[in-house]
């Protein structure tokens, strides 16, 4: 099984903080987002392997059992790669058994445009994470409580785009098939209950299952409540004489006017386009577009003599 180095996917030191993790991962994803790089299989498969970075390195329990195996892998390399091949034995985890609890998180190319690399599954495919456990059929062990009374809880994460139109997933319990919607609008924290889904031990007595929603960060915009941001890169020429841009929303692509002379940081206001509210999914909140100047880096000898030309002008 070959070792991934995480860091160096994402391009960032060993020692970034979790600000600096996002930020990488932020930039790569939308440069190699499927959307912007259609029929792109290289791009696609790309797209994956950032996923599955961030994964691992945005979450403290994966990141500090990745930072030992890659302590473990370099010593073995520095040893000279003694016969016999690396011990991954010691690194491979595997769900425990027991527990009543299974769920069904589906097609793999629902979540992050792709499934998990071998190397994933097999390193982190056991922890207590149902974002670290996407196989067909997924068991997670059901907690022991002190006090029976206290509800079961369990992760999930779904992408912005199932949290904007809603979601499904199938669980099986103590034989019992369930599907469980997720309502348009959740958040993080959201929780749905399942009442009187799991049994605690006591005869005839059962505790309510809580899936509690955590939504992935979206390469393509930032959330804040109900409204969505994004940043839209424009050429000088057209901020400083306004025309058409496209702009990417969670229904498909829409095209926004600009006005002449657009300043760097202006925001623009698409009302409706953000996400559906909880309680009442019909009304919709904003998408805030955030104007983002791309000055050219290289001009022609004809271009700097215009720009001059307008430099002079201004004197």
């Amino acid at each position: 099984m070959e070792y991934k180095d995480y860091y160096k996917t994402l391009g960032v030191d060993r020692k970034a903080t979790e600000a600096d993790i996002k930020r990488a991962y932020r930039k790569l994803a939308m440069q190699y987002h499927p959307d912007r790089n259609p029929g792109d299989k290289k791009a696609e498969e790309k797209f994956k392997e950032i996923n599955e970075a961030y994964q691992v390195l945005s979450d403290s329990d994966k990141r500090a059992r990745y930072d030992q195996l890659g302590d473990s892998y370099t010593r073995w390399q520095q040893r000279g790669a003694p016969a016999g091949g690396f011990n991954w034995d010691e690194w491979v985890t595997s769900a425990q058994p027991g527990g009543g609890v299974q769920y069904e998180v589906g097609d793999l190319d629902d979540l992050f445009g792709g499934g998990f690399s071998e190397f994933f599954r097999r390193i982190f495919g056991g922890m207590p994470d149902i974002r670290a456990t996407y196989s067909t059929r997924t068991r997670v062990n059901q907690p022991q409580y002190q006090n029976s009374r206290l509800p079961n809880q369990y992760s999930l994460l779904i992408s912005l785009q199932e949290a904007y139109q809603g979601a499904s997933r199938r669980i099986e319990i103590d034989g019992r098939r369930l599907e469980v919607k997720i309502p348009p609008g959740a958040n993080t924290g959201t929780k749905v209950r399942i009442p009187s889904a799991i049994s605690t031990g006591t005869e005839g007595e059962k505790s309510d299952l809580y899936l509690v929603i955590q939504v992935e960060t979206d390469a393509r915009f930032e959330r804040k409540g109900d409204d969505l941001y994004t940043d839209a890169n424009m050429d000088i020429y057209t901020a400083i004489l306004g025309g058409e841009l496209k702009v990417p929303t969670l229904t498909g692509n829409v095209v926004l006017t600009i006005p002449p002379g657009t300043q760097p940081g202006q925001t623009f206001r698409l009302a409706g386009k953000g996400m559906p509210k909880l309680k009442n999914p019909k009304v919709f909140g904003n998408l805030l577009v955030r104007a983002k100047l791309e000055i050219p880096r290289k001009l022609t000898p004809k271009q700097r003599q215009l720009f001059q030309e307008l430099a002079d002008l201004n004197k």
